[in-house]
C-alpha cells in the first residue's frame, strides 16, 4: 500500500514517484531470486545512479540532487519496502560519499565526487575492524607516513557493506597514538590500491543480496592528496558520518516494517476463518493496529531528526533515538507479521520470514542498539 507522504515540494513528490517506479519495475521483481542466491546486484546501482537516486543529499555543483535529507530518506523508505539489500548499499554508499562532500577539498569533491553520485563508481565505508566495532578509538589499522607525500596503510577492516565489490573505499586509520586525535580519513581507489585485499562474503541469515567482507590493507600506498580533511580529524568525521548514516539505517527500518505491515494486512484480508475474514477478529485486528501504529511512530521520528538536520540544529540525539526506535520496531513488526501468516508466515513460499531476518541486523549495525542508548544518555547528562 503506498505511503500517503507529505512532502516540501512537486520536485519531491515527482522523484517519490519516480523511485516508487524504478522500485516496483526494477527492484521487487528480482529481489526474492537475489537473495535466495546469495547475488550481489551491481547493475541495480547503476540503475539507481543513472536515476539520479545516489546523489539526492549532495549539492548539484558536485552531480547531486541538492535534496533535503527529509526527501531522501523517503526515497530510501520507498526503496527499502521492495528490497532492503538494495537500501541498505544505497545507504552505505551515501554515506561512503559524506566525508568528501562534507570534509574534502573543493579539488577533491569536483574530481572524485561525481562517478560516485552518478553511480559509476559504488562506495563502501571502513571503520569498524576485528576487535573495534563501536569502540573507534580502538583502532588499530595504522597509516604511516612514507615518503614525501604517500602514507602506507596497514590493518584490517571488518564487517564491510560491499566488501569485494566497491571501487571507492572511504577507510580510517590511525596516524598516532593519540586516542582520540590520532586517526586519519582517506578515500582509495580499489582499482590503483594495490595490498588491497578482501575475505570470503560472509554468511549471513539476512541480507544475503549485500556482500559484506573484510578488508585487508597490506601496505596499501595512498598519496597524500587522498587525506579527506585534516590529519588527526577522522574522529570526529566519522562520527558527523554516523549520525547521517543512523538515519539512513532507520529509514531502512521503516520501509522493511511497512512492507511486512503490508503482507500481513493482504493476508488477514484474504484469508479466512470461523466465516470471516482473520482481519476481522479482534485479536489480529489489535495486533494490526499496534504494527501500523509502530511503523507511523518509527517514521515520524526518523523524519524530526532529519528535519532538525535540514535545520541546520544539532541532531546527533535524535538520531540515535531514531535508529533505535525504528530498527526495535522493525524487529518486532516483521516478528508479528510472521505471527499473523501462522505456518505459512514460517516459509519461504511468503516474504514475512526473510523480512524478520533481514530486520535483525538493523539492530546491529550503524552502531548496536544498546549504543544508542548509551549515546542517548550521554546527551541527557550534558542536558
Amino acid at each position: 500500500m503506498p505511503v500517503d507522504r507529505m512532502l516540501p515540494t512537486t520536485e519531491a513528490r515527482d522523484l517519490i514517484e519516480l523511485t516508487r517506479d524504478i522500485a516496483d519495475r526494477e527492484l521487487a521483481p528480482i529481489a526474492a531470486e537475489y537473495e535466495a542466491e546469495g547475488r550481489f546486484p551491481r547493475e541495480v546501482f547503476r540503475t539507481l545512479g543513472r536515476a539520479g537516486l545516489l546523489s539526492l543529499p549532495y549539492g548539484e555543483e558536485y552531480g547531486g540532487g541538492g535534496q533535503p535529507y527529509e526527501v531522501y530518506l523517503q526515497v530510501l523508505e520507498e526503496i527499502a519496502a521492495r528490497w532492503a539489500s538494495a537500501a541498505v548499499g544505497m545507504s552505505v554508499h551515501v554515506l561512503s560519499c559524506y566525508p568528501l562532500a562534507q570534509y574534502g577539498t573543493e579539488q577533491q569533491r569536483q574530481r572524485l565526487l561525481p562517478p560516485l553520485l552518478e553511480g559509476e563508481l559504488l562506495g563502501a565505508y571502513c571503520l569498524s575492524e576485528p576487535q573495534a566495532g563501536s569502540d573507534v578509538a580502538s583502532m588499530r589499522t595504522r597509516a604511516d607516513k612514507a615518503e614525501a607525500g604517500m602514507f602506507t596503510l596497514t590493518g584490517t577492516k571488518a564487517w564491510i557493506t560491499h566488501g569485494g565489490e566497491a571501487d571507492s573505499y572511504t577507510v580510517f586509520a590511525r596516524t598516532s597514538d593519540d586516542h582520540r586525535h590520532g586517526i586519519s580519513c582517506f578515500t582509495l581507489d580499489a582499482a590503483e590500491a594495490e595490498g588491497l585485499s578482501f575475505g570470503a562474503p560472509e554468511k549471513k541469515m539476512g541480507l544475503t543480496g549485500s556482500t559484506t567482507a573484510m578488508v585487508n590493507l597490506d601496505g596499501v600506498r595512498v598519496p597524500s592528496e587522498r587525506l579527506v580533511g585534516d590529519e588527526g580529524q577522522g574522529m570526529s568525521i566519522a562520527l558527523s558520518a554516523l549520525d547521517s548514516g543512523r538515519l539512513g539505517i532507520a529509514s531502512v527500518a521503516v520501509g522493511l516494517a511497512q512492507a511486512a505491515l503490508d503482507e500481513a494486512v493482504a493476508y488477514a484480508k484474504e484469508r479466512r476463518q470461523f466465516g470471516k475474514a482473520i482481519m476481522d477478529h479482534q485479536g489480529l485486528g489489535f495486533l494490526l493496529a499496534d504494527m501500523a501504529a509502530a511503523v507511523e511512530s518509527s517514521r515520524a521520528t526518523v523524519l524530526h531528526a532529519a528535519r532538525r538536520r535540514d535545520a541546520g540544529l544539532s541532531f546527533s540525539r535524535e538520531a540515535s533515538i531514531a535508529k533505535l526506535v525504528a530498527t526495535d520496531a522493525a524487529m518486532k513488526v516483521t516478528t508479528d507479521a510472521v505471527q499473523v501468516l501462522g505456518g505459512y508466515g514460517y516459509t519461504r513460499d511468503f516474504p514475512v520470514e526473510r523480512y524478520m531476518r533481514e530486520a535483525k541486523v538493523m539492530q546491529i549495525f550503524e552502531g548496536t542498539n544498546q549504543i544508542q542508548r548509551l549515546v542517548i544518555s550521554r546527551h541527557l547528562s550534558k542536558s
